[in-house]
């Protein structure tokens, strides 16, 4: 009894990982498409994967980039070079290559990063993030053009005069997205196309 019991649940495992091998390589329950929902076991397991990386790798130090006109512009720049193509600029709606990534990048330019630790900017920045199309500059831009990035990240909501002129000035590299390939805003929201 206790044999035939044991036998059942190996069996019930063996077709579990079968059936589980089989839908993911085959597409099935992680869908391959860039404009497809990722289900929310992926999305929990990506989001845990990448907090307790960041909670455990990202620099704990204060950022060696002093926070001056200079610096600031030099980070905007840096920014319109490396990131504004699917980060977004002011003022003006996301490229194409934004809206078409998956997973979607954050339009900076209105929803900053400015609550983040600039260690946890500057670990997304040099290392990247996996399989959202956020690319790893940890071998194109110095250590010090990082930390310049988060310099401006963590303070391009109140930015001196003199950057904010250049941020506000700042044009898309890229094409902008038509209207009608925005994705729709939640229900219940207010758009701000």
């Amino acid at each position: 009894m206790l044999k035939g019991f044991v036998v059942g649940v190996l069996a019930t495992v063996i077709v579990a990982l079968v059936a589980g091998y089989v839908g993911l390589t085959q597409g099935l329950l992680i869908p391959p498409a860039a404009d497809a929902r990722p289900p929310r076991l992926e999305r929990w397991l990506a989001g845990q994967a990448l907090d307790n990386t960041i909670a455990r790798e990202a620099p704990r130090q204060a950022n060696p980039v002093a926070a001056t006109d200079a610096n600031y512009a030099a980070g905007i720049k840096l920014y319109q070079e490396n990131c504004s193509a699917c980060h977004g600029v002011p003022n003006q709606r996301p490229s194409t290559i934004a809206i078409g990534l998956y997973q979607h990048a954050p339009q900076l330019a209105r929803h900053g990063v400015e609550d983040d630790d600039e260690g946890e900017t500057f670990w997304k920045i040099q290392h990247g993030i996996r399989m959202t199309g956020m690319p790893s500059y940890g071998k194109s831009l110095t250590e010090t053009q990082i930390w310049t990035l988060a310099l401006f990240l963590k303070h391009m909501d109140s930015l001196p005069p003199g950057p904010r002129k250049l941020w506000e000035a700042m044009k898309n590299p890229v094409a902008i997205a038509p209207l009608s390939a925005l994705p729709s805003p939640p229900a219940g929201s207010t758009s701000t196309r």
